[in-house]
C-alpha cells in the first residue's frame, strides 16, 4: 500500500493469541474488489471502495450520508457537526456547530481545534501532517476553502473563495484524524499506520497489505444507533470474482462485492442472498472532449448510438439497467435528455460525416475496481460494437489504482481519448463541477476537459444561489445538456449487486454506493 514496509508483527500476534477469544466473537468477513487494502492514513484510495469499507469504519466525516433506508434517495445527516448554514451577511462563510462529547479511539478530544487542525492538513503543504497523497485525494472537495477558523470550542467557520450554495455536500468525503495520534507519531503518517485513531464506529487491530485489514467494534462511539452488531470486521482484497466467489461457498468469507453474473444461479442454489438495488451509479467512458476524435460532437453521438445496450444488460444478467445519463433516471435531477437508442446506421453516418472513418481511439480501462464490475469481458462487448459501426479500438489495461490517478490528473498528460471509469452521480455539487471548465482536470473531476460557456454560466447561478427553488432546475437542465452533447459514452448503471451467506442479517442496501456495515449481524455457524 503505497510504499508502507512496516512490519506489522504485533498486530499479527495479537491475532494468534486472541484466537480462542475471537471464537466467541461474531466477526464479518467481506471480500472487496480492491487489489489492495484501501489506505488507512486518512483519504483512502482504492476509489470510494476504499471509503465505504476503511473511510467510514476508522473515520468520521463533519457530515454522513443518511444510509439506512433501501426505499428513498440518499441525503445528509448530521456527523460530526450538529448543524451548519451559510452566514446570511457573507456568502463565502459557513458556520459548523460540532458534536460535543465526542473522543477519537485514543482519547484525544473532538473540538474545532481539531477540526481546524484536520482541514489545514488537507489543504495547506506548511502544514506539519501534510502529505500529497491525501491532499490529492481530497482536493476535489477542498479546493474552495480558503481558510477554516475556530469560532468557539465546539464551532467553526469556513471561508470560501468564492460563494459556494452546495458547500456543505463537500463533507461527507472528508475525514478526520486524531491531532494527538498524528502528533505522537511525529507527523508521520506511516508510523500513524500502525495505531490510527478515529472517531468511527471500528477501532484498528492490525493489517497485513495485500491480505487483510481488521477491525474491533467500538463500543464507546457516539452514535450508539450504530455501534456495529459484530464484534469484529476483517476486510480482504480480492480483485479476481471468481476467487471472491469461491470464497463465499467455501466459507472463508460472508459477505462478497461485485458477483460476476454467471455465477448467480451457482450462488442461489447454495442458498446465499443476492441483493440488488438501484443507485446513482453508472458505468461509462468518460470522453476526452479537447482533442481526439472526441472533440467532434458527431464523434460522440456516434458512439453512443452504436452500443447495444440491453446486450450489455444480459452480458451481465439484468444486474444493471441501461444508461443513457450521468444520472439515472430514477433521480430527481435526471430530467428529459436525449434517450441514445441502438442505431448502427446512424453511427456510421455520423462517423463519415465527421470525416473519421475508421475512427481511431484509445481507451483506458482497468482490470478491477471500485465500481467496475467485470470490466474486461464488458470492454470486449463495447469494442465490438464500436468496431461495427467503423470505430478501431485499442485498450490501454491498468489496475484499478493506476487508472484513478489518471482521472484525477486530468486527460492533459495521457494519450487517452477516453477512460471506463464507473461514477457515482453522489451529489448535485461534484455533477455540477465535473461540468464546468475551471474544475477541469487536475483541479477538479472534469477529466475530459469538457466546457461550454453556457453551462458555465448556469453552473454559477446555481452555486451562487442559495434556493434549492433556483438551484434544483439548473441541475436537471445541466444533466440534459450534457447528455445531449454526448459528454460520455453512456452505457450501463449497474444495480449493485453483492452475495452474502445466509448467516448474514440486518443489511440494508441503501440507493447509494456507499453503504452502512454496522447493523449486519452473523448467525453463529
Amino acid at each position: 500500500m503505497l510504499g508502507i514496509t512496516f512490519g506489522m508483527a504485533l498486530g499479527l500476534a495479537a491475532m494468534t493469541a486472541g484466537q480462542s477469544a475471537a471464537a466467541s466473537q461474531s466477526v464479518l468477513r467481506i471480500a472487496m474488489t480492491a487489489a489492495d487494502i484501501p489506505d488507512w492514513r486518512g483519504q483512502p484510495d482504492q476509489g470510494f471502495e476504499g471509503n465505504r469499507f476503511v473511510g467510514f469504519s476508522l473515520y468520521d466525516t463533519l457530515i454522513e450520508w443518511d444510509l439506512s433506508s433501501r426505499e428513498k434517495e440518499v441525503g445528509l445527516r448530521p456527523g460530526l457537526a450538529t448543524s451548519w448554514s451559510i452566514d446570511p451577511a457573507d456568502h463565502k462563510k459557513w458556520i459548523f456547530n460540532l458534536r460535543e462529547g465526542v473522543k477519537f479511539h485514543d482519547g484525544c478530544d473532538w473540538n474545532a481545534a481539531a477540526a481546524v487542525w484536520n482541514f489545514e492538513r488537507l489543504t495547506s503543504d506548511k502544514h506539519p501532517a501534510f502529505t500529497p497523497y491525501n491532499f490529492g485525494r481530497a482536493r476535489s472537495r477542498t479546493n474552495n476553502i480558503d481558510r477554516v477558523e475556530k469560532t468557539g470550542d465546539y464551532q467553526v467557520a469556513f471561508y470560501t473563495k468564492t460563494p459556494e450554495s452546495l458547500f456543505h455536500f463537500n463533507m461527507p468525503f472528508l475525514f478526520m484524524l486524531s491531532p494527538c495520534a498524528v502528533e505522537k507519531a511525529g507527523n508521520n503518517l506511516d508510523v500513524f499506520a500502525k495505531a490510527p485513531s478515529g472517531t468511527g464506529p471500528y477501532k484498528f487491530v492490525s493489517a497485513v497489505p495485500r491480505e487483510r485489514l481488521e477491525l474491533a467494534k467500538n463500543d464507546d462511539y457516539w452514535d450508539k444507533n450504530r455501534i456495529p452488531k459484530h464484534d469484529r470486521l476483517v476486510l480482504l482484497p480480492m480483485p479476481e470474482a471468481t476467487t471472491r466467489v469461491a470464497a463465499l461457498l467455501s466459507g472463508q468469507v460472508d459477505f462478497i462485492e461485485a458477483p460476476p453474473p454467471d455465477a448467480i444461479p451457482a450462488l442461489k442454489a447454495a442458498k446465499m442472498q443476492i441483493v440488488t438495488n438501484i443507485y446513482p451509479h453508472t458505468w461509462p467512458y468518460i470522453l476526452n472532449v479537447a482533442r481526439g476524435p472526441f472533440k467532434d460532437i458527431r464523434v460522440r453521438q456516434a458512439a453512443n448510438w452504436a452500443v447495444n445496450r440491453q446486450e450489455m444488460v444480459d452480458l451481465l444478467s439484468g444486474l444493471a439497467q441501461p444508461s443513457s445519463g450521468i444520472y439515472v433516471p430514477q433521480q430527481k435531477y435526471y430530467g428529459k435528455p436525449v434517450e441514445y437508442g441502438f442505431d448502427q446506421k446512424k453511427a456510421t453516418a455520423l462517423l463519415k460525416e465527421a470525416g473519421c472513418y475508421p475512427c481511431e481511439i484509445m481507451i483506458g480501462i482497468s482490470t478491477s475496481g471500485s465500481g467496475q464490475m467485470q470490466p474486461l469481458p464488458m470492454n470486449e462487448l463495447i469494442k465490438e460494437q464500436l468496431e461495427a459501426v467503423g470505430f478501431k479500438v485499442k485498450f490501454d489495461t491498468v489496475d484499478w489504482n493506476t487508472l484513478l490517478d489518471v482521472y484525477f490528473k486530468g486527460q492533459e498528460k495521457f494519450p487517452y481519448d477516453g477512460v471506463n471509469f464507473s461514477s457515482g452521480a453522489t451529489d448535485p455539487l461534484n455533477f455540477l463541477k465535473g461540468s464546468m471548465t475551471k474544475y477541469k482536470g487536475p483541479v477538479g473531476t472534469n477529466w475530459g476537459w469538457y466546457s461550454n460557456p453556457k453551462v458555465d454560466e448556469l453552473a454559477e447561478t446555481a452555486l451562487n444561489s442559495f434556493d434549492p427553488a433556483v438551484w434544483e432546475p439548473i441541475v436537471t437542465q445541466i444533466h440534459e445538456i450534457l447528455v445531449n452533447e454526448a459528454r460520455n459514452l453512456f452505457i450501463v448503471s449497474d444495480l449493485n449487486p453483492r452475495a452474502m451467506s445466509p448467516r448474514v442479517k440486518g443489511f440494508v442496501q441503501a440507493q447509494s454506493w456507499f453503504q452502512d456495515i454496522t447493523p449486519i449481524t452473523v448467525d453463529p455457524k
